[in-house]
């Protein structure tokens, strides 16, 4: 067991359910493998469903909490069709973007511009989910709970007051012409420290060097008071033109930019600048400026990209982490929408928390019909319920009468109620079980070491100690595997140990002398009754109808007997 916190479309946020898995084979035996498998075919999304049904509840909260929501989602395809785009789009940026890359060698002006487009398609996305529960048509206290939480995300991390600052500072790459950089000296002129003056959209005028220098330092005049820059674009190339020119002797000497080869960084960065030589420089300019641009704003870059990804992670990471949930009710209402347009009929689950019926089935049939039969109109439905007196159902019947899947259905109703779908019939109202047991036929490889009976015998001693009176158990064939004496022995005393725990039960078997004697164990019991359940025939015909009576096994026999004349008059009348 464990118990869930925090926000969820799953369960209330006031609640602390306790949840139990069903076993591994539960789902198999009722059937509900082949509805996961025709819900989905991603292999991760059928997980994900399967994992979600096999965890339940007997806290009927959560129930409808889940029902409320996958009515909203089942009636409203727009928005199942929205959040599926909204999803996709989540999934792309998670696995291509620059969100979750921390190497040093991506943080150039051009990784922060893309940073600044993905968090504006995050926003965006947040903004597009948050419009989309706003829908004035939704109930469900957990899809309105969910748009107010993003609501808070939203509000929390500033989107909005983010969106007009991304608005202002997004700029495209191609639009960057020059960087224009500062260089701080100290009195023996040697640059001390380096950094970012502007980013512009304006090339730099090539002048000639020397000019320049002149222009510079030739009067104490021309020397700037302040460090502001009056935007004039005029700069000189560092690039090798000539083997033999000045400056390619400079550099090979190492006398050009020995300053910057040197500095020491006051932002405590190891390097802000690149030697031009050292680094190739002056045979490809533009890797050159990339390097400088990197390593000086390396500090400045990550400090941006942190930022920009705490924004992200409130807009993506904490969204993302319901994108499975929701998933889960969105391919239940596409596949049970579609059996609904079939002529399948659905119908929305009571859960409630006691009284004297735990479960009114009216019109219910297996899931597995709907899904495999194309004439839907062949569909035989049932009724049952479970009360003290019917508490313990003897099941009998005819081979291929439809026992095995009565019991299938009746197992399949709790689950899909209780992951809050809507489930096969006209109406279901019942008390959640906390867990699901069924003891189905084992393959034969998994009784070699105890024999078939010791193997039944096993494993339905570690379902009963584990069952509660709120719990549910199907047992098809049970004690089947040995003589008949041996079998019957077994299966009463199993009858009255389930009914000393009022472990509500579905007994599919052929011994219909257990069912002859179901009052009498209801007499040893306390309180709790067992009951004569039979699959009806209609003149040796299977009618697949079930009925509340003593078994009628020798009638059968007797009818299938004349039908093909194997009676001892009709045998030797040959």
């Amino acid at each position: 067991m464990d118990k869930s916190h925090g926000f969820s479309l799953m369960h209330p946020s006031d609640t602390e359910s306790e949840y139990r898995m069903l076993p591994d084979h539960v789902m198999h035996d009722l059937g509900l493998d082949v509805f996961c498998e025709k819900i989905s075919g991603d292999a991760k999304e059928r997980r994900m469903i399967i994992n979600v049904l096999s965890k339940i509840s007997s806290d009927p909260s959560v129930a409808l909490y889940r029902q409320q929501i996958f009515r909203d989602i089942l009636r409203l395809p727009e928005l199942r069709k929205t959040m599926v785009e909204l999803f996709d789009k989540i999934q792309f940026m998670r696995d291509f973007s620059t969100i979750h890359k921390t190497s040093d060698e991506e943080q150039g002006l051009w990784h922060l511009f893309h940073r600044l487009d993905e968090l504006d398609s995050y926003i965006k996305i947040v903004e597009t989910m948050r419009n989309c529960l706003s829908d004035e048509r939704i109930e469900s206290e957990g899809l309105l709970s969910l748009r107010d939480y993003i609501s808070g995300l939203y509000e929390d991390a500033c989107f909005e007051a983010m969106k007009k600052d991304i608005t202002e500072l997004k700029m495209n790459a191609s639009d960057v012409k020059s960087v224009t950089l500062g260089i701080n000296v100290n009195e023996r002129f040697e640059a001390v420290s380096i950094g970012l003056v502007s980013v512009n959209k304006k090339s730099f005028k090539k002048s000639g060097i020397v000019s320049n220098f002149a222009d510079a330092i030739a009067s104490k005049d021309r020397i700037n008071e302040a460090a502001d820059w009056d935007g004039d674009m005029h700069y000189q190339v560092i690039e090798k033109e000539e083997k033999n020119s000045a400056i390619d002797s400079m550099i090979k000497n190492g006398s050009f930019l020995n300053a910057i080869s040197s500095i020491s960084s006051d932002t405590g960065s190891s390097s802000t600048v690149v030697n031009a030589a050292a680094d190739g420089a002056t045979s490809n300019a533009t890797f050159y400026l990339d390097n400088v641009v990197n390593k000086m704003l390396g500090t400045l870059v990550k400090k941006l990209r942190d930022t920009l990804t705490r924004y992200a992670n409130v807009a993506i990471v904490n969204i993302s982490d319901l994108v499975p949930e929701f998933i889960y009710y969105i391919r239940c209402a596409e596949f049970i929408s579609s059996l609904m347009d079939k002529g399948c009929i659905f119908c929305e689950a009571q859960p409630q928390i006691g009284g004297d019926i735990s479960m009114d089935a009216r019109g219910f049939y297996n899931l597995k019909l709907g899904v495999m039969m194309e004439n839907i109109d062949e569909i035989v439905t049932n009724d049952l319920f479970f009360d003290e007196k019917h508490c313990v159902y003897i099941l009998t019947g005819a081979n291929r009468g439809g026992k095995t899947t009565i019991t299938q259905a009746v197992g399949q109703l709790f689950v899909l109620a209780q992951g809050g779908l809507f489930v096969p019939g006209e109406s279901f109202r019942y008390v959640p079980c906390d867990c699901i047991y069924t003891h189905f036929p084992a393959d034969e490889d998994k009784t070699m070491d105890l024999g078939r009976l010791g193997e039944e015998c096993v494993r339905f001693r570690e379902m009963f100690s584990q069952a509660t009176d709120r719990s549910l158990m199907l047992l098809n064939e049970t004690f089947s595997t040995t003589s008949f004496e041996e079998g019957y022995y077994i299966a009463k005393d199993s009858v009255k140990a389930l009914l000393s725990k009022g472990v509500r039960t579905v007994y599919n078997t052929h011994m219909h002398k257990l069912g002859e004697v179901a009052e009498e164990l209801s007499l040893e019991g306390n309180g709790a009754g067992a009951a004569s359940l039979v699959m009806r025939t209609d003149e040796g015909k299977r009618s697949f109808k079930v009925a509340l009576a003593k078994p009628e096994g020798s009638s059968y026999a007797k009818d299938i007997a004349e039908k093909y004349g194997v009676t001892y008059d009709m045998l030797v009348g040959l």
